[in-house]
C-alpha cells in the first residue's frame, strides 16, 4: 500500500506523549519496538539491548525517512521539535540541509527552501492546503504550535500524487493519528522564557511562559482512538530598531550621500497563541479507516512601536544639512540644522484565528485494491491594525513654523546613524498631540493615521484516488486520483485620519495618560514622551474621521487596497509506482502526470473620470506536469537517485488582484492609455527541473548525501509594463483631444517574464560518531550546507535578484545524548538576500538583507526509569546567544535602510508524561 501524504506512520503511546511536549521522538519508539521484537526472536534479555531515544532517535527516523522514500526529502520529528523546544516549528524546519528561514520581531516566521522565499513554495497541513495569516500563499509557520506536530516533511522533488507542490518544495505539516498508537498517554508541559533587551516599553514584559498538554487513548477494543494536544503562549519579544527614509545624495565627493530620514522604533510585542489540536479515528472494518481532525489557533500579537521620526537630507520641510567627514562618497558625520521631528506612539495589533478540518476515509483492500476519500476545510480570519499618533512642539501645517526646531548632529556608519539632538523630546510642556510635518495638508492637523486590514481567507479542498497493486511486476502499483480545491481570499481596509477635537491645533497629553518615558539613548536621541494612542481616543483626547466626507473608506487611494481573489483548481493525476530487482541492488521509484486546470478571477476597482467601478476579470489555464522519481538502492547502503519535473507555483495573492487606475499619457504622438494596478490575468511561476542525489547511508542513523538541482525557468514574475485592451473602460479624461485614441494601451503590473535558470548543490550529513568509535557513543552532528545560482531575467531583460534568494545557506548541529544527559548547539548561517518588509500603509515592499549567523544552545535531562521522577525531563536552552542583529541596506552597504537588535532569549522548562 502506498503511504498517503496525510498519512503519518506508526508511533508507541509513550514515544507520542514526549514528542508532543518535548520528549522521546515517535520514530524513537518504532526503533524500539524493533528491538524488541529482534530480541524476542533471540531469545535475549531486554536488559541486554541498548535502546537509542530523544534526538538521537529522531535523527535516525529522519535519515530512515529520507532513505526510504522515492522523494528527494528533508524531515524532522516530534521530537526535534517539542523538546528543543522552539518558539514554532519554524525554528525547526529552519535547521534542516538546504532550508533557512526570515526572522520577525526575532522569531522565524516564513521558511526559504534552497535559498529562496516563502513565494516559492507551498505548505501543507496533513497533506491539504491551507489559509495563511500573511498577504500571500506563505503560511506563517509561528502560526502553529510546535506541540501539535508529530512530523514535518520536506519535499524537493514533486510527484504526480502531491497535490499542492511549490517550485523550490513542499512543507508538510503532520499531527498525530491515534489508533497508530498502542497506549493511553498523559503528558504536561511547561516552561518560562526571558528576554535580556529588557522591559523597552512602558507596560511591556521581559519575562513569558508557555503551558502545553497531550493526550492519547484507544477505545472499543482499539477501534477508536482520540488524541488531543493543546498549547497556549503569552511571550514577550523587544526589538531596538533603527530605520532610514533612504538616503540623499550621488555618493561623489562633491555630492555625497547623506541620510535622507529616520523612523527609528523601540518595540515591545507581546505574543499570545492558543493552539488546539484533536483527531478522532475510528476503524470501521478491517479494511477501512475513518479520521476525523481539527485545528484551531487564536494568534494575538500586540506590539507597542515608539520612536522619532526625523526629516534629514532630503531637505523636507525646511530642513539644512552640513556635511561633516565624508569616506567613499559617504557622508559619515555632520549637523542638521531645523530639524522638526515627529514623536510617534504607535501600536501595531495582528488578531487572527485559524480554522482547519479534515475527514478521510481510507480502504486498504486485500485484493490489491485501494481508494480514499479526503475532505479540507481551512478558514483564516485576520485583523491588522496599524494606528499611528504623531506628537511634535508644534503645529506645522501652514508652513509658519510654529514649535521649536532642533539642530541634530550625527555619526553614520555600518550600524545606522546616531544623533545628538538640542531638544529633549520627554518633556510633556514641550511635546504636543499635533502635526508637526504638516502631513494633514492644510490648516487642520493630521495627528496621526488609523489602518485596519481586514483580511478573510477560505478554502475547501475534495480529493479522492483509486490505487491498483501488483505483484511481481515491474509496476508495483497504479494510482488514479482528482482533486477539487476552491479559494477566496479578499482584503477590506478601513482606514480614518486621526484628528484633535473641535479643530484644535495643539493639545497636551493629559497627565493621567503619560507613561514612562521611552528610552531611546541607543540613537543618541534619549527619552521621549510616551502614551497609548487607544486609550486618548477611548477619552475622546483623539478622534478618527473619515478620510473623505462621502463615507468611510471611499477615497481612491483606499479602495485601490481593496480586494477578492478566487480561485477554483481541477486537478486530475495518474502515477505507476515501481520496483525492480537489480543484481547488487533495487530500482524504486515513479512515473506519472498530473494536469490542473486553473480559473482564477479577481474582483476589484477600476478608476474612471467619474468615480470607481467594481469590475471582475480574470483567466482559464491548464498546467500539464509529468513527473519522475527513480531511486537505485544498492546492496552497499549507497542510494542514487534523479528525479526529472515540471514544477509550477501559483503567483502571489495579492499580485493577482484587480485595482486599475489610468489616464492618458500625452507625451506619445496621439496619445496613449497608460494604467497600473494588479494583474488578475497572471500566470503561474513554471520551471523544468532536474535533480541528481548520491546518498550513503552508516548503520541505521548516519548518512552523507550530495544533491545537485538545476530548474530551466521558463516563466517568472516581476512588476512590468505591458500591453492592455482597455475597451469596454469609460474614456480617460482628456480623451475628446485625441479623435484616434486607441483602446489598447499599457498597464504597469506583475507581468510573466521570460525566465533564465537557477542550479545549485547540496551537503548533507547526518553523522554519530559510534559508527566510527564506541568511545564516541552519543557524540554526533547533523546540519548541511547549499549553494543556489541563478540568472532570471526581469521584464526588461535585465538580470536580477529574486525575491528570497539566498546564495548560501548553511546549517549544522553538534550533539550529545547519553544516560538521560542531553546537549547540543546549532548555527544557520543565510547569505544576503531580497526580504519582504511592511511598508507604508502595511503594503509590502522589499529591501536587501544583509547575511546573518544565528547560534542556539541547549541542555537537558531525562530522569531515568528507575528514578522516582521518572517521566521527568528538564531543559535551558538560549536562543540568538551571540545577540545577531537583522539588518538591510539601500543601495550600497554604507546605506543602512534596518538595523534591528532583537537581543537573547533564555528559556526554562520541563516535561512529565504520566506513568
Amino acid at each position: 500500500m502506498i503511504k498517503r501524504n496525510f498519512l503519518t506512520s506508526g508511533i508507541s503511546a509513550p514515544a507520542l506523549a514526549l514528542a508532543l511536549v518535548g520528549g522521546f521522538a515517535p520514530q524513537a519508539a518504532l526503533a524500539q519496538d524493533a528491538d524488541d521484537e529482534e530480541t524476542a526472536e533471540a531469545g535475549e534479555n531486554e536488559d541486554d539491548v541498548i535502546i537509542v531515544s530523544g534526538f538521537r532517535a529522531s535523527l535516525e527516523s529522519a535519515v530512515a525517512e529520507k532513505r526510504n522514500s522515492d522523494q528527494i526529502l528533508e524531515s524532522v520529528t516530534a521530537e526535534d521539535i517539542g523538546k528543543l523546544p522552539d518558539s514554532s516549528i519554524g525554528e525547526s524546519i529552519a535547521r534542516l540541509p538546504g532550508l533557512t528561514s526570515q526572522r520577525l520581531n526575532g522569531r522565524a516566521n516564513v521558511i526559504a527552501i534552497r535559498g529562496f522565499g516563502p513565494d516559492f513554495s507551498q505548505t501543507l497541513l496533513n497533506g491539504r492546503e491551507q489559509t495563511t495569516t500573511s498577504d500571500n500563499r506563505s503560511v506563517e509557520l509561528d502560526q502553529y504550535p510546535s506541540e501539535i506536530v508529530n512530523q514535518v516533511v520536506v519535499y524537493k522533488s514533486p510527484t504526480a500524487s502531491l497535490v499542492g507542490q511549490g517550485l523550490v518544495g513542499t512543507v508538510d505539516i503532520r499531527t498525530v493519528r491515534p489508533l497508530e498508537t498502542s497506549k493511553q498517554v498523559l503528558a504536561v508541559g511547561a516552561r518560562a522564557s526571558y528576554a535580556d533587551l529588557g522591559k523597552l516599553n512602558a507596560g511591556s514584559k521581559d519575562i513569558g511562559y508557555r503551558l502545553n498538554a497531550a493526550f492519547v487513548d484507544q477505545f472499543a477494543e482499539d477501534t477508536v482512538g482520540l488524541s488531543l494536544a493543546a498549547s497556549y503562549v503569552s511571550e514577550p519579544y523587544q526589538l531596538q530598531e533603527f530605520n532610514a527614509w533612504g538616503y540623499a545624495g550621488s555618493g561623489t565627493a562633491a555630492s555625497p550621500s547623506v541620510i535622507g530620514g529616520s523612523k527609528s522604533f523601540v518595540t515591545s510585542t507581546e505574543l499570545k497563541r492558543f493552539g488546539v489540536n484533536g483527531t478522532l479515528q475510528y476503524q470501521a472494518a478491517p479494511t477501512i479507516m475513518v479520521t476525523l481532525d481539527g485545528f484551531y489557533s487564536n494568534f494575538n500579537d500586540d506590539q507597542s512601536k515608539r520612536g522619532i521620526e526625523l526629516p534629514l537630507g532630503f531637505g523636507a520641510f525646511g530642513t539644512t544639512t552640513t556635511i561633516g567627514n565624508v569616506e567613499d562618497g559617504f557622508a559619515t558625520s555632520g549637523t542638521f540644522n531645523n530639524v522638526r521631528g515627529v514623536v510617534r506612539n504607535d501600536i501595531f495589533q495582528r488578531k487572527a484565528d485559524l480554522y482547519s478540518f479534515g475527514f478521510n476515509v481510507d480502504h486498504e483492500g486485500d485484493d490489491g485494491w485501494n481508494a480514499f476519500f479526503d475532505f479540507g476545510y481551512s478558514r483564516t480570519d485576520r485583523n491588522e491594525l496599524s494606528l499611528e499618533s504623531y506628537a511634535g512642539t508644534g503645529f506645522n501645517g501652514d508652513d509658519t513654523g510654529n514649535g521649536a526646531s532642533a539642530t541634530i548632529g550625527f555619526q553614520s556608519g555600518p550600524t545606522g546613524t546616531v544623533f545628538n539632538p538640542s531638544l529633549d523630546y520627554s518633556n510633556p510642556a514641550q511635546i504636543f498631540l499635533t502635526d508637526p510635518l504638516g502631513w494633514g495638508g492644510g490648516t487642520v492637523p493630521q495627528a496621526g493615521y488609523f489602518n485596519n486590514r481586514i483580511i478573510d481567507d477560505e478554502l475547501l479542498q475534495f480529493r479522492a484516488e483509486v490505487e491498483k497493486e501488483f505483484e511481481g511486476g515491474f509496476i508495483r502499483s497504479v494510482q488514479y486520483g482528482m482533486n477539487y480545491t476552491t479559494r477566496e481570499k479578499s482584503l477590506t481596509p478601513d482606514e480614518a485620519f486621526v484628528r484633535l477635537p473641535n479643530g484644535a491645533l495643539t493639545a497636551t497629553v493629559p497627565s493621567q495618560f503619560l507613561l514612562r518615558s521611552t528610552d531611546l539613548s541607543y540613537l543618541g536621541l534619549g527619552p521621549i514622551v510616551s502614551y497609548d494612542a487607544r486609550d486618548l481616543i477611548d477619552a475622546g483626547v483623539l478622534v478618527l474621521e473619515p478620510r473623505v466626507a462621502t463615507g468611510p473608506n471611499a477615497a481612491a487611494d483606499v479602495l485601490g487596497k481593496g480586494y477578492t481573489v478566487n480561485e477554483d483548481l481541477m486537478t486530475a493525476y495518474l502515477q505507476a509506482n515501481i520496483e525492480q530487482e537489480l543484481g547488487g541492488g533495487t530500482l524504486t521509484g515513479n512515473i506519472g502526470v498530473q494536469a490542473v486546470n486553473t480559473n482564477q478571477k479577481s474582483t476589484g476597482f477600476i478608476f474612471t473620470p467619474t468615480g470607481p467601478q467594481e469590475r471582475t476579470f480574470g483567466d482559464d489555464f491548464w498546467d500539464v506536469l509529468p513527473s519522475l522519481n527513480l531511486s537505485l538502492r544498492l546492496d552497499s547502503d549507497t542510494v542514487i537517485r534523479l528525479a526529472a519535473a515540471r514544477e509550477i507555483m501559483r503567483p502571489r495573492l495579492d499580485d493577482t488582484r484587480l485595482s486599475i487606475g489610468y489616464g492618458i499619457d500625452n507625451s506619445v504622438p496621439g496619445g496613449i492609455i497608460r494604467g497600473g494596478g494588479g494583474n488578475p490575468f497572471l500566470r503561474p511561476y513554471r520551471a523544468n527541473a532536474v535533480d541528481f542525489n548520491i546518498e550513503q547511508y552508516f548503520g541505521r542513523g548516519g548518512v552523507v548525501a550530495v544533491q545537485l538541482f538545476y530548474k530551466d525557468i521558463k516563466s517568472f514574475i516581476f512588476n512590468g509594463r505591458f500591453a492592455f485592451d482597455y475597451a469596454g473602460f469609460p474614456e480617460p479624461t482628456g480623451a475628446a483631444g485625441f479623435p484616434n485614441l486607441p483602446t489598447v494601451g499599457t498597464l504597469d503590473a506583475p507581468i510573466n517574464t521570460g525566465g533564465g535558470d537557477l542550479y545549485g548543490g547540496e551537503l548533507a550529513v547526518t553523522l554519530p560518531f559510534a559508527t566510527f568509535s564506541e568511545a564516541l557513543d552519543g557524540f554526533g552532528i547533523t546540519g548541511g550546507a547549499g549553494y543556489t545560482k541563478t540568472n532570471v531575467e526581469d521584464a526588461g531583460g535585465n538580470e536580477t535578484q529574486i525575491p528570497g534568494y539566498s546564495k548560501w545557506v548553511v546549517n549544522g548541529t553538534a550533539y550529545f545524548e547519553k544516560s538521560g544527559f542531553n546537549a547540543r548547539a546549532s548555527a544557520r548561517y543565510r547569505s544576503t538576500f531580497l526580504g519582504d518588509f511592511t511598508g507604508f500603509g502595511g503594503s509590502p515592499t522589499r529591501r536587501i538583507a544583509l547575511g546573518e549567523t544565528i547560534i542556539d544552545a541547549q541542555i537537558g535531562y531525562d530522569f531515568p526509569d528507575d528514578s522516582a521522577l521518572n517521566g521527568l525531563s528538564l531543559y535551558l536552552q538560549g536562543q540568538n546567544l551571540t545577540d545577531e542583529r537583522f539588518a538591510s541596506i539601500g543601495g550600497n552597504r554604507n546605506q543602512v535602510v534596518d538595523y534591528q537588535i532583537y537581543g537573547r532569549r533564555f528559556l526554562a522548562g520541563f516535561t512529565y508524561k504520566f506513568r
